[in-house]
This record gives structure tokens, sequence and C-alpha cells, in this order.
């Protein structure tokens, strides 16, 4: 099988010139934490003591807003992060994104989405749902959205540097893997491989 990475090291290369820039490319995966978690709850806090929204509703739309991230992680990583570019600014646009993650797969700087990258994406949703569901529906339904991409940032870190033992975590990190070192257009989904298996893109089991 041809080599398809640079290097497996945590090390990576040099993106831009710019020293402000390139500081915001590279960011600890804790960081998602920090910037969305405390969104979530204010999001909560006005759904249920604020609007009375019921504890049954903000449940249902909450898992909505999560099986929504599920289903856009997996549309994003595989008609976004790996659309084929012909021109060469397309090419250096698409090793921004994510090419780069390909080639320095295990550099822990840029294993999770930069802030600068995920606030507009994470505004540009807010307004998409605000303007189906209206003000009141989409606090739990956004909540639940970021909880899912919250799982995702942290389960691709995860799956790139921790040591993996229960068999779901193994299953995810093996599936992810075959992505990387196998066949990059199979397998986009991170934080699960359903859509994966919906949408024909998964990894057929070895024959003996």
């Amino acid at each position: 099988m041809a080599k398809n990475y640079v290097s497996n090291k945590d090390e990576t290369v040099r993106m831009f010139e710019s020293d402000f820039m390139e500081f915001f490319s590279r960011v600890h995966y804790t960081v998602p934490l920090y910037v969305y978690v405390p969104v979530i709850l204010v999001l909560m806090y006005l759904s249920i003591f604020v609007y009375n929204l019921s504890i049954l509703n903000n449940f249902v739309l909450l898992i909505g807003g999560i099986a929504a991230w599920s289903l856009a992680e997996y549309l994003l990583h595989r008609f976004v992060f790996h659309f084929k570019a012909k021109s060469e600014f397309g090419k250096k646009i698409h090793f921004m994104f994510h090419g780069v993650h390909h080639d320095y797969p295990s550099d822990s700087k840029r294993l999770v989405m930069p802030p600068s990258v995920s606030i507009p994406l994470a505004v540009l949703f807010f307004f998409v749902f605000r303007l189906i569901f209206g003000q009141v529906l989409m606090l739990p339904f956004f909540s639940g959205f970021i909880l899912g991409y919250l799982f995702y940032d942290i389960s691709h870190y995860a799956i790139h540097h921790f040591n993996m033992h229960s068999k779901f975590w193994l299953e995810m990190k093996n599936h992810h893997m075959l992505h990387h070192y196998q066949d990059e257009y199979k397998g986009y989904g991170v934080s699960s491989p359903f859509w994966d298996l919906v949408f024909g893109t998964t990894f057929g089991k070895k024959k003996n």
C-alpha cells in the first residue's frame, strides 16, 4: 500500500507566513469545550427556565440536534473536506481545511476545529435553525447540534491519541484509521459509522 501521509509523529507543517494566522490555525483539543459548553448551558437555561419548554420537548429536540450534527458531520467531511480541487487555489484551500490533517494525522494541535472556523459555522447554523424552528424550539435543537459537534471533536482527538480498550472505541478507531490509511474516500463518519452504512461508504469486511 502506498504511503498516503507525510508523518505519523506529533508534528506538522507551517501553513501561514503570518505568525498571527498560524497561531489561530492550531488549537488544544479542550478549547472547543471552553467555548461551547457555556453556550449550551445558556441556551438550555433559556429553554427550560425562561421559555418554560417542557422537559419532553427539550429532550426530543436535543436528541434531534445531535442526530442533525451526525448527518452534518458526514456531509461536511465527505463533500467539503474531501472535495477534489482542480485549481491551485482550490488545492491550497483544501489543504488548509483538511489536507494537512491527512498529511500529518497525529498533529495534536490540528485535530479539533479551531474556533476561527467553528464559530462562523456555528453562527450560520444558529440562524438557519432559528429560521426553521423559531426562537424557542431552536434553543434545545441547536444545543444538541453543538453537543454532537463537541462529541465529534473530542472523539476525533481521542481516536488519534488515546489508548482504546472498549469494543466500541476500538471499532471507532479502526473505522477512522481505515479512512486515513486505506481509503480516504470511505469512512467519513468519525463519531459514528451510521451514515457510512446508510450511504454505502463503509469498509467491507475482509474475506478469508
